[in-house]
């Protein structure tokens, strides 16, 4: 039976740290504030932004809201983003995304300063990334999975690692961080030919391709880590990850449920980013 991974140990401690440094700051005068602005009225976005407004407080980072209606024109959105940008008392800036139809997504979060961009949605930011620098933030999720991976003692160094999916909020990202820390690194999609063969090649399995349950039996391996980043419904409604989460206990050595899992640790990575952004804007 595989050993369960729950994200809630990885964040508390992640929290520990983050409220210390913030504590530090605060005692030199410099609150860390962090502004999450939002279009529309999303259920997801709001649950979001009230899960990350919760753990910054718990931390001692101060928190500013920033929500336009849904028919809010891109201009408006781009004004709102160089006001934050240009306000010294703000150290991060969160943009909930995806942005309504029409918006031109790219031009939206590419007005996000970089170093404010918290969340790592900048194409600057993630060319950083991927360049190998450590002066940008990566997406909160990605770093996510290495926080989960560091706090059970995981030493990746030449490990064979499978991550499942492209995207530039997890899959790419991800595979940059673990290939700094040293893994080789497969990325896998839709299209990659014998996917449960590569899969099960892995010691580290990363399943981020937001399809239900397509991690299956035939992909696993004994021995094997599997963090699992999907987040889908199942054909009942019942939240569901990427991963068939009742196969998989029977055959791996560790998994992250869903939910519980790598989704529990976004928030508190989200936080410490908005706490080095104001440690680095006083140096």
């Amino acid at each position: 039976m595989a050993e369960l991974w729950r994200g809630a140990p990885a964040a508390d401690a992640l929290c520990a740290a983050t409220a210390r440094a913030a504590a530090a700051l605060s005692a030199r005068g410099v609150v860390p504030a962090l502004a999450i602005i939002r279009v529309g009225e999303r259920p997801d976005d709001i649950a979001y932004e009230r899960g990350a407004m919760k753990c910054c407080e718990r931390v001692g980072v101060r928190t500013r809201g920033v929500s336009l209606p849904a028919d809010a024109t891109q201009e408006r959105l781009v004004a709102a983003l160089r006001v934050l940008n240009d306000d010294a008392s703000v150290h991060g800036i969160l943009l909930l995304r995806p942005l309504p139809a029409g918006m031109d997504e790219d031009a939206v979060r590419n007005t996000l300063a970089q170093e404010k961009d918290v969340d790592g949605v900048t194409d600057l930011s993630l060319a950083r990334i991927f360049a190998g620098g450590t002066a940008a933030y990566a997406p909160c999720t990605a770093r996510a999975c290495m926080e989960i991976l560091n706090f059970y003692g995981v030493d990746l160094r030449g490990k064979r690692a499978v991550v499942v999916g492209r995207s530039l909020v997890i899959g790419k990202p991800v595979a940059m961080l673990l290939l700094a820390a040293h893994a080789t690194v497969t990325i896998c999609h839709s299209r990659t030919a014998d996917l449960p063969a590569v899969c099960r090649s892995a010691e580290i399995l990363i399943a981020s391709a937001g399809s239900a349950n397509l991690i299956d039996e035939r992909c696993l391996s004994p021995g094997q880590i599997v963090l699992d980043v999907g987040v889908n419904a199942d054909g009942d409604g019942k939240l569901c990850g990427d991963v068939d989460f009742e196969a998989a206990r029977e055959i791996v050595a560790a998994i992250t449920p869903v939910p519980g899992g790598v989704g529990a640790v976004t928030a508190s990575v989200l936080a410490g980013n908005a706490v080095t952004a104001a440690m680095r804007a006083t140096e």
